[in-house]
């Protein structure tokens, strides 16, 4: 039952940011969720909308030397060792700041227990963190098996929340947004699979591209090794299909690397964008779905406002089911590029004819 309702009331990222950002001054909220899913990457995002300087203070690669040492010099000046605190905690800037206290499960116990009154109480030896500052941490689950513990006296001081996996058009989204190479969004858009928690899945067998502490996959997908494997994608120019095939498997796994490389090959089929700047009522329309998909993630990502126009000529030669994926990511909250294209003529012209599809792809 509790760990149903954990899942119940799992959260996801954004509403991390909002929890965190509401009581981070005051209590110490742990964020625990499965690997590379981007807890850590929270801390960016508070940082940007309080505008505080980001304390990033990895747990794994400390000891209780590396928290504080001693000043030499106050045993002159005031007759007692002062403990000088570590530059990573932020605790000398005197100015508001966001503590993100990672893979505090994985931490040596001196170093839990050298913690919990920063994590407590914004203080650590004689200093104190500006009380405007935000302190939260991060965990991965017990059950990855990969060395997270929370001995009780900790666990009581924090706010222990669940993060749940991002879904596959929740990360598109994101990945639009953020330079991730198209054939990899069109490949998660046809595989929401590859998101799944492997609390969602008994026998390891029936979903081969994740992590499962049941089958130690060497590499496996996950948000992060995805955005890795864009990484490798966007260079595919620069070395033979072998050599793609070889990277991708040390990023994504076996079967991950197998079936993304198909999907590569679809990409033979997109138009350039050149030629749909230039000639968008005769350049080549894909044959295959996914290859048409990946036409569409690709213009969301690079549309700019020179060749907006030239888009909109090309886009009612594509299926309808193609047109609604690109009338709904222009409508997602955080597309960064919505009011360019929103305030376009061409564009609320088609926006009137074509209402109907706009909740078409939401799924």
């Amino acid at each position: 039952m509790t760990n149903q309702a954990q899942q119940m009331y799992a959260l996801n990222l954004d509403q991390c940011v909002e929890l965190i950002k509401a009581v981070g001054n005051s209590r110490t909220v742990l964020l625990q969720g499965d690997m590379g899913t981007g807890k850590s990457s929270v801390l960016y995002d508070i940082a940007k909308q309080t505008g505080f300087k980001p304390i990033y203070f990895d747990c794994t690669t400390k000891d209780l030397g590396d928290m504080m040492i001693p000043s030499l010099s106050s045993i002159e000046e005031d007759g007692c060792v002062r403990m000088i605190p570590n530059e990573e905690l932020g605790v000398h800037l005197n100015e508001p700041v966001v503590v993100d206290i990672d893979e505090f499960g994985k931490a040596n116990p001196s170093v839990k227990n050298g913690m919990l009154r920063l994590m407590l109480e914004r203080k650590i030896g004689s200093y104190e963190l500006h009380p405007d500052s935000i302190v939260f941490a991060t965990t991965n689950k017990g059950s990855e098996g990969v060395g997270d513990m929370l001995p009780p006296h900790a666990r009581n001081r924090l706010t222990v929340v669940q993060t749940r996996k991002t879904d596959h058009m929740d990360w598109i989204e994101w990945g639009i947004n953020n330079g991730i190479d198209a054939t990899l969004l069109g490949w998660v858009k046809d595989n929401p699979h590859l998101m799944a928690s492997f609390e969602d899945v008994k026998d390891p067998d029936e979903n081969p591209y994740i992590f499962h502490p049941k089958q130690q996959r060497a590499a496996f997908v996950t948000p992060r090794s995805l955005h890795a494997a864009s990484d490798i994608l966007k260079q595919r120019e620069a070395f033979d299909d072998q050599t793609l095939t070889a990277a991708l498997m040390g990023t994504i796994g076996d079967r991950g690397a197998m079936d993304l490389m198909s999907f590569v090959k679809l990409a033979d089929q997109l138009p350039s964008l050149q030629s749909i700047k230039d000639t968008p009522k005769d350049a080549k329309v894909p044959s295959s779905a996914a290859a048409v998909c990946m036409v569409v993630y690709r213009t969301l990502a690079a549309l700019e406002k020179e060749w907006l126009n030239a888009w909109m000529d090309y886009l009612p030669r594509l299926d309808t089911e193609a047109q609604a994926l690109f009338a709904n990511g222009v409508r997602a909250p955080k597309y960064s590029k919505q009011s360019m294209v929103m305030t376009n003529k061409k564009f609320t012209e088609w926006a009137m004819k074509n209402s109907h599809l706009y909740s078409a792809d939401k799924k």
